[in-house]
């Protein structure tokens, strides 16, 4: 697995757009998202579909042809310097199969921050751009808005990297030992759903690999997991980090499960490392070269996130 691009980071007066690719967006939580943003001296400007409803499926922010075409308008425009995913919920793998990626790619590299049902963006942008991105909080979901500790995360991020080249979790070595790969990952189901599509990488190998979830039971985690065994993608893996399991079972039920499928993988493992679904979310960066230490829970990155 190689390293990716990494895109510039952010200065002060920087125009990052704000676009919704899956579930309707709640409009007070979108204007105290931009509200933060504007607090960061960001120039945010928002897609015209943001607050949009599908005509028949309500899970959906407006139709699949409309949220696409907001995304790849927000990345074309070259006085755009990000792209910043409104919220999550379900609908990203309905419309990227619409985005027209000899364009994006004419576009250049520019920042893209999301996650949860924009993990099928993130393996698209490292696939089809050969982009580094960011899986952090969303511009008008809850965490971003009322969470200081995933503000300020992202903020340094974005706008001083080298000051979060090692990201420090709390967690603790469900299996000890350290690795060195490219960070990748996302939620652990939209991976799982992702093999075989045209933009999801052919295998993990190589990889510190990221996972988390949300809403899921024991026995559908067990499932992802043991389709992700059983297609090979998790052969040659270097590490894994693992972040939230919220709405999920208890956690004294997964636990195991992540040991069972996990463990004989023979590499680090560590757990509850803070990012996802959980209060007060860490920005991991994807696409890039880093170290794990599962004793310390930290990841080191070879070089800032963002240039």
């Amino acid at each position: 697995m190689k390293e990716l691009t990494r895109p510039k980071r952010l200065a002060p007066g920087a125009r990052v757009a704000v676009v919704a690719t899956s579930g309707p967006v709640p409009e007070e939580r979108l204007q105290a998202g931009l509200d933060v943003l504007r607090g960061w001296d960001l120039d945010p400007v928002v897609g015209p579909h943001v607050l949009d409803r599908h005509p028949e499926f309500g899970y959906l922010a407006g139709t699949d042809a409309d949220r696409a075409t907001d995304l790849q308008n927000a990345w074309c425009d070259p006085a755009v310097d990000a792209v910043l995913c409104a919220r999550g919920g379900y609908g990203t793998q309905r419309m990227v199969d619409l985005l027209d990626w000899e364009a994006l790619r004419a576009a250049g590299p520019k920042v893209f921050v999301g996650f949860s049902d924009h993990t099928v963006l993130h393996e698209a942008f490292a696939t089809r751009l050969g982009l580094a991105t960011l899986y952090g909080p969303m511009a008008a979901g809850a965490d971003f808005v009322k969470n200081t500790r995933a503000q300020e995360h992202l903020r340094a991020t974005l706008f001083a990297p080298e000051t979060v080249r090692t990201i420090a979790s709390g967690g603790t070595a469900l299996v000890p030992g350290r690795a060195r790969g490219v960070t990748l990952g996302g939620l652990l189901c939209l991976l799982a759903a992702e093999l075989g599509t045209p933009h999801a990488r052919a295998s993990a190998a190589g990889g510190l690999l990221c996972l988390e979830d949300v809403g899921e039971e024991t026995y559908r985690l067990d499932r992802y997991l043991t389709q992700l065994l059983r297609a090979g993608w998790l052969e040659q893996v270097r590490g894994v980090l693992l972040g939230s399991w919220e709405e999920c079972s208890r956690y004294e039920e997964i636990r195991p499960l992540l040991a069972d499928r996990l463990g004989p993988l023979g590499v680090p493992v560590v757990e509850e490392f803070g990012f996802g679904h959980c209060a007060g979310a860490l920005t991991i960066p994807f696409g890039v070269a880093a170290e794990l230490d599962a004793e310390t829970a930290t990841l080191t990155l070879d070089e800032p996130a963002l240039r």
